[in-house]
């Protein structure tokens, strides 16, 4: 089984973030895919960004993060923001 931190993007920092939520290869991350893996994250780890989804989008299409196209960005970001106004919180 290959690394996670051989997928473009994912450094050691991400790849440990991603442990936490039991992503642990390349496999894992393209079966769960970008999103899934970004609300994972989100409900373990609050202070994860649209940055970190960008950047497992374009690990996940072996793309440089900085390459992605506009409408891909866009379209994760509406993803991002529309999970964030329909989130419920608990006190």
């Amino acid at each position: 089984m290959a690394e996670i931190t051989s997928m473009k993007n994912i450094g050691k920092e991400l790849a440990r973030k991603l442990k936490i939520i039991g992503i642990n290869s390349p496999e894992e991350l393209m079966r769960t895919g970008s999103k899934e893996a970004f609300l994972r994250l989100k409900m373990r780890l609050p202070e994860v960004c649209l940055v970190h989804l960008y950047t497992l989008e374009a690990a996940i299409t072996d793309t440089a993060f900085n390459k992605l196209s506009a409408e891909t960005k866009k379209e994760l970001k509406e993803f991002s923001d529309d999970w964030k106004s329909s989130r419920i919180t608990i006190d």
